[in-house]
């Protein structure tokens, strides 16, 4: 692996200083740049580099007035154009707390500063582009790009929008993770060819005469009768997601008006070989310099000594965009790379002994959950773990385990913990119980983050999350291991309030699950309908796309209050919703002194949560 290297250009200076007279493309992002694997348009501008291409990057250029034109000159006319990114996360789940309230910090701006990238920021980007640059070619990607590919519900809107191809003027839009598309067009761009002659390359949308669209694939319900009929967004949903397997995956088609987008099939995920030296590029492992004075960029904090071991996600949560943008197969990077980016790792300053993260978009995946899918790809009719897993499930934890113990072991290190999302139903699906033991012993920093999410069968069948009952049983079974290890340990489970399919009814079951448990979460999440994932559909439909089957969706702010109050019902501030709720519910035998209920009618909470509030029930 490559010792650090040097920040790649953002400055006409830095420019001149390499000996450059132009550059081939300019990556233009919402974040601020942070030449770290962990940011996409790092990833993307450090593969141009390594095929031989001059990259330089405009990070959060202003979008307005004068400024906003020197700042999209800044390079001049790039000699291929411009690939353009709205950041790591959607441009306005990043500006908008779930109840759309401006957020107070962006951890992907300079001192985590609000104001320094427009709302829908691919959008304006690619639109800024267009007025200062006339038609030089334009490739839109990332998260934001990707997730909203087809005619899509906006949350923050209310309204069904069109693809963002079509509304940024982009010539091509990568959906995924992009590496394999961004060089590819770029050597064809060297080699003379126009964009738009490049609809053979798989993982791309592109915009088309409906008389020029090619013959064959799926073909989606139009933008129009999407808007006009719930019943057809959520048939678009379906077919949409069925189709992102790299194995089975065919063309989609969906019609605009006058216009045809046509996603081709998706791209194979990077193998082994190819994420290794994907990570082995010589990023710089900071900030740009130029964000020193403001205290650097807070959201490299959370990954500088932490480690991506793997890519793809088979759990296929509804309310999880991984399985529309990574895809559901796993693929991850040997052993001898992990070890050599560790080893780095130690060598970089502030370092002080302790990998924060060996994980991923799931921690413990390293392989295909079954043998059939690097031929057959992965079903289409049911998920791998839930809501019971796969016969044909194979679980093992051998190679991560082994790696885990090369990294703990390695001169410098004193810890290695693992914080990225871990799947315990699949943990208790692997006979060998050696991991399980390790990790209580070896990678655990006082808490493990889990996520049940809920308790109601109902609900979780919704979300594809396992029942509760497995949550229970690993939850014990942590508890023992970690007494066995002399250790005070705990579970800290993530919750989620007004997710499709959650009555208030289910929300009083939570809320007394989490009682009898003794959890009380410190912090609850709303669900939150971002784009490219079956649950928003169900949100905004009231049907699961993939059954057609009505599902009850709370939308009304009142309601999802009453539900995250629940959650929380030991909090003086939530008293009278907890109250609201439990009448609303029918469940007034939840009110009152006796040992089985949540509140009292009149002063104080129940006093077996009095109790837990003084710590003589361990909180998870």
């Amino acid at each position: 692996m490559s010792a650090p290297g040097q920040c790649l250009p953002m400055s006409p200076g830095e420019i001149s200083a390499r000996g450059w007279d132009f550059v081939d493309v300019v990556c233009v992002t919402g974040d601020a740049y942070v030449d770290h694997p962990s940011f996409g348009v790092a990833l993307i501008a450090r593969v141009l580099e390594a095929a031989g291409f001059r990259v330089a990057v405009l990070a959060q250029p202003a979008w307005e007035g004068q400024q906003a034109e020197a700042d999209f000159r800044r390079f001049g006319r790039p000699r291929l154009g411009f690939f353009v990114t709205g950041g790591n996360i959607d441009s306005l789940v990043a500006h908008y707390t779930v109840a759309k309230k401006r957020r107070s910090k962006d951890l992907y701006s300079p001192g985590g500063a609000m104001g320094l990238r427009p709302d829908r920021a691919s959008l304006v980007y690619c639109r800024c582009v267009r007025r200062f640059f006339g038609d030089i070619p334009l490739v839109l990607g990332g998260l934001e790009a990707s997730l909203r590919r087809f005619a899509h519900y906006d949350y923050w809107e209310d309204a069904v929008r069109p693809s963002l191809l079509l509304e940024s003027g982009a010539d091509l839009l990568v959906y995924g993770m992009g590496e394999h598309q961004a060089e590819e067009i770029a050597r064809r761009l060297a080699a003379g060819e126009a964009p738009g002659s490049m609809t053979d390359l798989r993982g791309v949308c592109y915009a088309c005469a409906p008389r020029d669209t090619p013959w064959g694939g799926a073909q989606c319900p139009s933008l129009e009768m999407v808007r006009e009929h719930k019943s057809e967004y959520a048939k678009a949903c379906r077919i949409q997601m069925l189709e992102q397997d790299a194995v089975t995956g065919r063309m989609v088609l969906q019609r605009h008006g006058d216009r045809m987008l046509v996603q081709t099939p998706p791209m194979p995920p990077l193998t082994t070989g190819e994420l290794d030296r994907v990570y082995a590029l010589p990023f710089a492992r900071c900030w740009h310099p130029s964000y020193d004075a403001q205290g650097g960029v807070p959201g490299l904090s959370e990954v500088l000594f932490s480690i991506t071991h793997n890519r793809g996600c088979f759990g296929a949560c509804s309310f999880c965009s991984l399985a529309f943008h990574q895809g559901r197969q796993v693929t991850s990077r040997s052993k001898e790379s992990i070890l050599a980016e560790a080893r780095l790792l130690t060598a970089l300053p502030g370092f002080k002994g302790y990998i924060h993260d060996v994980g991923g978009p799931t921690a413990n995946f390293r392989h295909p959950s079954c043998q059939k899918q690097q031929t057959k790809g992965l079903c289409r009719d049911r998920r791998c773990l839930a809501p019971e897993p796969c016969a044909a499930l194979k679980a093992d934890h051998g190679e991560y385990l082994d790696i885990l113990r090369s990294v703990r072991v390695l001169p410098g290190v004193k810890k290695v913990f693992i914080r990225s999302g871990l799947r315990y139903d699949y943990l208790l699906e692997d006979r060998d119980e050696q991991f399980f033991r390790e990790l209580v012993e070896h990678h655990v920093s006082g808490q493990l983050k889990v996520a049940p999410e809920h308790c109601s069968a109902a609900v979780l069948d919704a979300m594809g999350k396992p029942h509760i009952e497995a949550y229970l049983r690993f939850a014990k079974r942590y508890a023992e291991l970690s007494r066995q290890a002399g250790k005070e340990q705990y579970l800290v489970p993530y919750l989620m309030s007004s997710h499709p399919g959650s009555t208030l009814r289910d929300a009083v079951e939570l809320a007394d699950f989490l009682r009898r448990e003794g959890i009380r979460p410190e912090q609850v999440q709303d669900f939150y309908p971002t784009p490219g994932t079956a649950a928003t559909c169900m949100y905004y439909t009231g049907l699961d796309p993939m059954t057609m089957r009505n599902v009850f969706v709370e939308r009304s702010p009142h309601g999802k209050a009453l539900q995250r109050a629940l959650l929380q019902s030991t909090l003086p501030q939530n008293r009278a919703l907890v109250l609201e709720a439990l009448r609303k519910a029918g469940r007034q035998d939840l009110i009152g002194t006796g040992k089985h209920c949540l509140i009292r009618e009149q002063g104080g909470n129940a006093p077996q949560q009095k109790e837990a509030q003084h710590g003589k029930r361990p909180r998870r």
